[in-house]
């Protein structure tokens, strides 16, 4: 892999959304700090973009966000009456047929889909706020390690709306329906401390150390072999839907594929 300090030339650079790849491994970064790294329409195409654009070489994506925080939300522009240039506004949302704005919806939701696919493994690293869609966005992916200040908040209810960003089915596999359900109701923060106890984080460290722990954590994760992490990721995302009976036949098909694989007998 590329030493610290050697530059990578960006696959994506757009929207306040840059990808670059250093092998098997990738890194998607939020690029407007000075709005702390507040989203909107044209970043979350950037998103999806960025999943589509990923080598088949890539096993690790890390999601991070360039200065104090990594996202503060929805950019407060949208909720102008003019709206952000080039986009519809809430307004024109709101006055836009069910199937128009079903289907606007469902393509701001596409840059928060593909994070949780099999064939990668996703890491948020998080500091400062994460709110609303920034919470959205770290949840979307498989892990998070946290920064000690940050703070999460799912602020959607105090606007009057529901987050919409694929946040909730996460968040209640994490933190159960109880706790899920006051965070999101009262847009309270959970910090780094309750973060971990709760699940909702796997780790969190110092600031200065954030970088670090994250690297860590991938080359764990790039040492194992990749078929065995595909397998056991599907394994684990699926079990949720599954009763115990039907996730022994799943574990059963999955180590038979694995077992024929290593032993040069698969199809």
């Amino acid at each position: 892999m590329a030493s610290p300090d050697q530059e990578l030339v960006p696959l994506l650079d757009k929207d306040g959304v840059r990808l670059t790849v250093d092998d098997a491994l990738a890194t998607v970064t939020l690029t407007n700090p000075a709005k702390r790294n507040a989203q909107h329409p044209a970043l979350w195409r950037a998103l999806a973009e960025a999943g589509r654009s990923l080598p088949g070489s890539v096993r690790v994506v890390v999601l991070r966000g360039e200065g104090k925080s990594f996202s503060a939300g929805l950019d407060r522009q949208m909720f102008t009456p003019e709206g952000i240039e080039g986009e519809p506004s809430f307004m024109d949302l709101a006055r836009s047929g069910d199937a128009e704005l079903d289907g606007a919806i469902a393509g701001f939701q596409e840059g928060f889909t593909w994070w949780r696919r099999n064939d990668v493994v996703s890491i948020a690293a998080v500091q400062g706020h994460a709110i609303g869609a920034g919470f959205q966005l770290a949840l979307a992916c498989d892990l998070r390690v946290v920064a000690d200040d940050v703070q999460f908040a799912m602020r959607e209810t105090s606007l009057g709306l529901v987050p919409d960003l694929t946040g909730t089915h996460p968040l209640v596999g994490l933190v159960g329906y109880a706790r899920a359900l006051e965070i999101c109701a009262t847009g309270r923060f959970v910090h780094a401390e309750e973060a971990v106890s709760t699940g909702l984080a796997n780790a969190a460290v110092p600031s200065d150390q954030l970088d670090g722990a994250v690297r860590d954590l991938a080359a764990a994760l790039l040492a194992a072999p990749r078929d065995a992490v595909i397998e056991t990721k599907a394994l684990l995302r699926g079990a949720q839907d599954r009763d115990y009976e039907a996730q022994r036949a799943a574990e059963r098909a999955a180590q038979a594929r694995r077992l024929r694989d290593l032993a040069g007998a698969g199809e």
